[in-house]
């Protein structure tokens, strides 16, 4: 039996490749800063989890380790690994050694590409193409991120952070759209295009390729469980991507039809004790925002209540105008602290700072979780509609609410 281990393990993509080996009779391991919904997944799948990265979790047993580009180059458990001569490969290089094995479809995208890759691989599935699905969220139906398949059909997400999905090989290959996000690593829009613009060039000379002009002319006779127009967009790129590998139409959409969402995109966790009813969302972009909160004005039946929690000092530094103008769709908005993740903070910008830029009185900061959950509990009523929103730990307040 062979064993991998896997730097950053609690992450969404590297989790993926953790439960494939797993899948594939490999022993797993791996380390990660925190407990969470995916590590416990993951122990109970039989993964050994680490929760103090040191070098000494690196032994030489491992026969392969993958790591997540989060972490620095001198991280202990990575340069343990490269003193003990172990196989090192970051989590983009992996996933495009694995796309090379398989017919593989790419969705990719600054917004959108989680729910079209679940979309699709819904679709897929209905239409008996048994493919193995990675993706950077849990499946409502099924419950996880990666679904493992019998046929040379793989659907991956792919992400640009730091052109990471220019490792893949991709035989088809949707852009949903193209925005301003990243901007710690790209200089500006330009550079993100020319990313993009790379990456359809990986495409074979039989590829196909799905963008905005091609997806736009699906006819949108369909009717969604999932609100918002932005939603709309993504069945259609699923649909033309369906199209592409000739799968029939109203099967398609039958499926499209049935799809319930996935994790942390627009997700109904429960009703409050006052009757609120409360979801939870991965939002943390201005043109995200914008569109989950047109999709929640579609269901709601009294006021929209959001705690957003920032994502990144540097995120909300070179977007705050943008942020500050994201939340018209609300009738109250609760930011709580930045969360720094991989950076350091930065005292130019707060998430103080950006509520005032939002305006009082729609608007204030609280400075931590037991502070929102006693203002809702205050402010909100039966049928009010709450929304917890970010891609940090703000989900955990959605479950507290509860």
């Amino acid at each position: 039996m062979k064993h991998l281990y896997c730097i950053g393990i609690g992450g969404i993509g590297v989790s993926a490749l953790a439960r494939k080996y797993l899948n594939d009779g490999w022993r797993v391991s791996g380390s990660d800063r925190a407990h969470s919904l995916v590590t416990e997944e993951l122990e109970k799948l039989g993964a050994k989890v680490f929760f103090e990265q040191k070098a000494a979790n690196i032994t030489p047993d491992l026969d392969l380790i993958i790591y997540t580009i989060a972490i620095p180059e001198n991280q202990a458990e990575l340069v343990r690994a490269r003193e003990l001569g172990i196989k090192t490969m970051s989590y983009p290089e992996a996933l495009g050694e694995l796309s090379r094995d398989y017919f593989t479809v790419a969705v990719a995208g600054t917004h959108g590409k989680t729910t079209t890759t679940a979309m699709l691989a819904k679709i897929c599935i209905a239409a008996g193409r048994d493919p193995t699905v990675i993706v950077g969220s849990f499946l409502t139906d099924g419950g996880s991120n990666f679904i493992p398949g019998k046929s040379d059909l793989l659907i991956v997400e792919a992400c640009e952070y730091r052109r990471s999905f220019l490792n893949l090989e991709p035989k088809v290959l949707i852009i949903t759209n193209i925005d301003n996000d990243h901007l710690d690593y790209y200089r500006d829009l330009g550079d993100i295009k020319s990313a993009f613009a790379e990456f359809a060039k990986r495409l074979p000379s039989d590829g196909t390729l799905i963008t905005e002009r091609e997806y736009s002319k699906i006819k949108t006779d369909f009717k969604l469980k999932v609100p918002g127009l932005h939603n709309v967009h993504n069945a259609q790129a699923a649909l033309s991507a369906a199209a592409a590998l000739g799968i029939n139409y109203l099967t398609a959409i039958e499926a499209l039809e049935n799809f319930s969402g996935s994790w942390r995109r627009f997700e109904y966790k429960g009703k409050t004790d006052n009757g609120a009813l409360v979801y939870d969302d991965y939002a943390h972009h201005p043109t995200e925002i914008r569109a989950t909160l047109s999709g929640a004005k579609e269901i709601a039946k009294k006021k929209i209540f959001v705690v957003f929690q920032p994502h990144l000092y540097s995120r909300t530094k070179l977007l705050f105008n943008d942020f500050a103008t994201s939340f018209t769709d609300a009738d109250a908005v609760i930011v709580s602290p930045i969360y720094a993740a991989r950076e350091r903070a930065d005292m130019d910008v707060s998430g103080g700072k950006l509520a005032e830029a939002i305006g009082f009185p729609k608007t204030c900061f609280l400075e931590n979780f037991d502070k929102i959950a006693t203002y809702l509990k205050q402010k909100t009523g039966p049928d009010d509609l709450i929304i917890t929103m970010g891609a940090g730990d703000i989900s955990e307040l959605a479950g507290r609410l509860l």
